[in-house]
């Protein structure tokens, strides 16, 4: 089993599906090692399903009915907690059986031997062509040195074999996320979840440590919106001089006029035809921000962008120069990874200096084949073109493709693109083909000119949100699907290796409206 982090689940691999039952009995999983207190494992059954097409709706979205009050909010957290501690601790106690035994030191054996006959140098080369049985006429000690020469090889070969790769110099890899105490870091997170109608054993120690960036991320978008809207909101009911006041919040988070208008309206009818309290008026607001995120992605009908398995599917990364994309890319590959997908990385930005070599430092981190031309000034789109070819040879499931950055006003550089899409549409059709556009959110308002001018040139069919810790203008999410009606399919909190996960509208909602600590 592996968990999909495209959608959000357990799944079984490819190779896994194909085991006898007995076989696949015998695996650990995440799921075996639960609280007394767990909540039913019937939607684990669920889980075990052949994962099935990107249009098919995975993580239970907001609507779901929330719990019902504090207290069971709070008992579900404990629970969560109680499960999560436990599979750590089985986690730690396998890993240290594992090393408990420790291993064979072939050096002791080598001191404690008499001096061998046989040159030194040629004793501890690893290159050298191992030595023959020795012969039926060598003395008892010419023969015992000649063994022990062939062990020390032997060991040698099988060091030099298992040694692990090299990471590249001021790379660091990305760590196992720990579980901390029960604060209410913890219990903020564990609500967001079960509030999308999540049971206590399908909940994994990332999706806890992801919310918990994700809602630092927004610290500073949400630090002026949330202080200015519970200052307009007050104790008192919404009044229409209230929503009033909301237009000038909004607007100042980058929200945008489209998106601030809509929300508007809706509150207005509301308060024309009942008294609303503050936090229900809150509420209100929540849920209009979040249909705003989610409107076109309804449009898709599909809610997640999630590659399809046993298929070639092709991912362009587009966007401006500074935005993130060769740093977006490696973080996709990353998640395909650890999803179970076979992914591989096409390195198309033959244009600016060292791109080639940033894509392989990446894709080094994630293991991934990386499909470059090494020469000065090569045609990207037959880097694409060897890139398709290399993973229809080898079953790739996901193919990622990294672009030069360019304005959206040169022409020659977005014609460019249209080449690399025919190159892909005519290599392989039968591909499922993304085209994504990578957005930096501290641009704020320049970032949806960009996804409106992309929009009519490069055929894009989602955006990933960069960069959103450390901005003020996060609210522009919401600009870019209700004015350019892109859906979000992707959003990064954070310079690490798995700070990048797919959008979720009721996730960021409730990270960007979350209370003050």
């Amino acid at each position: 089993m592996v968990f999909d982090w495209f959608r959000r689940r357990q799944v079984k691999k490819p190779a896994e599906e194909a085991q006898s039952p007995e076989v696949e009995s015998s695996e650990v999983k995440p799921q075996d090692v639960e609280s007394p207190e767990a909540a039913p494992a019937g939607p684990v059954s669920e889980q075990t399903q052949p994962t099935p097409g990107p249009a098919e709706v995975v993580a239970p979205q907001a609507g779901v009915a929330p719990v019902a009050s504090a207290q069971d909010t709070l008992d579900w957290a404990k629970a969560a907690y109680r499960r999560l501690k436990a599979e750590q601790t089985a986690k730690a106690a396998a890993a240290q059986r594992a090393t408990a035994a420790p291993p064979a030191t072939p050096v002791a054996e080598a001191l404690s031997s008499p001096p061998s006959s046989t040159p030194e140098g040629k004793a501890t080369s690893p290159e050298q062509t191992p030595t023959p049985p020795p012969a039926a006429g060598m003395g008892l000690l010419a023969r015992a040195a000649a063994e022990r020469e062939q062990r020390q090889m032997a060991l040698d070969a099988q060091a030099i074999a298992a040694e692990p790769p090299r990471q590249n110099d001021g790379v660091e890899t990305a760590p196992e996320p720990g579980l901390g105490s029960f604060d209410e870091e913890f219990t903020w997170s564990a609500e967001v979840l079960a509030a999308q109608g999540r049971q206590v054993e399908e909940v994994s120690l990332e999706e806890i440590h992801w919310l918990g960036r994700l809602r630092q991320g927004m610290e500073k978008t949400r630090r002026g919106l949330v202080t200015q809207l519970l200052n307009s909101l007050g104790d008192d009911p919404l009044t229409p001089e209230i929503v009033d006041d909301l237009e000038a919040v909004l607007l100042q988070a980058d929200v945008g006029v489209e998106a601030t208008d809509a929300v508007l309206e809706a509150l207005r009818r509301r308060v024309n035809e009942e008294v609303v309290p503050p936090d229900e008026g809150l509420r209100l607001l929540k849920d209009q921000l979040r249909q705003q995120l989610e409107r076109p992605i309804r449009a898709t009908g599909c809610d997640l962008l999630a590659p399809q398995r046993e298929r070639l599917n092709v991912w362009l990364l587009v966007g401006v120069n500074g935005v993130g994309k060769t740093t977006t890319l490696g973080k996709l590959a990353n998640l395909a990874v650890r999803s179970g997908y076979r992914c591989m990385v096409a390195a198309a930005d033959t244009f600016r200096a060292a791109a080639v070599e940033q894509v392989s430092i990446w894709a080094e981190r994630s293991q991934v084949e990386v499909i470059a031309n090494p020469s000065a000034n090569a045609d990207p789109a037959a880097v694409v073109f060897d890139a398709i070819g290399a993973a229809q040879a080898k079953q790739v499931e996901l193919l990622l493709v990294d672009t030069a950055g360019r304005l959206q006003t040169k022409h020659n550089l977005m014609e460019e693109l249209a080449k690399i899409r025919t190159i892909i549409d005519r290599k392989a059709p039968d591909a499922v083909v993304e085209s994504l556009l990578v957005l930096d959110a501290s641009q704020g308002q320049n970032g949806l000119r960009q996804a409106l001018a992309f929009a009519q040139a490069a055929q894009l069919t989602g955006v990933v949100m960069t960069k959103l810790d450390g901005s003020a203008k996060g609210g522009v999410a919401l600009a870019v699907a209700s004015e350019a009606n892109l859906p979000i399919r992707f959003i990064g909190a954070g310079e690490g290796l798995r700070d990048l996960r797919p959008f979720n509208g009721f996730e960021f909602v409730e990270a960007l409206m979350a209370s003050p600590r």
